[in-house]
């Protein structure tokens, strides 16, 4: 499967972004879609993440009440909706899939789309 991720871009503090996966090559089900982050001079870490029947949702503790991530099968794409930004959210944002679990580790994805600027100013 080939993800693409989209949305990104420059807001300041306490805006909002939404980011878009779509996947291409295969359906998204029965995956489940992760979010991950990597900003400069910092290890990629895991932002949330969705079962393929939307049943289970995970979200690194500095970014719930902010972050949402949903998912549409019927059109292939899973969303996260970023609000109340912070310029620590600043990163490149990459969508990843997987087989099995809701995981917060990268090694566990096995699919994953180039990745996505987002730039949050103070």
């Amino acid at each position: 499967v080939q993800l693409q991720a989209s949305g990104g871009g420059l807001v300041q503090a306490g805006g909002s972004l939404g980011l878009s996966c779509a996947a291409s090559g295969r359906t998204f089900s029965p995956y489940v879609t992760g979010w991950f982050r990597q900003a400069p001079g910092k290890e990629r870490e895991f932002v949330a993440a969705i079962r393929w029947n939307a049943n289970s949702t995970k979200y690194k503790n500095t970014v719930k009440g902010r972050f949402t991530i949903t998912r549409d099968n019927a059109k292939n794409t899973v969303n996260l909706q970023m609000n109340s930004l912070k310029p620590e959210d600043t990163a490149i944002y990459y969508c990843a899939a997987r087989y099995g679990h809701v995981s917060e580790y990268k090694s566990h994805y096995h699919y994953w789309g180039r990745g996505t600027q987002v730039t949050v100013s103070s």
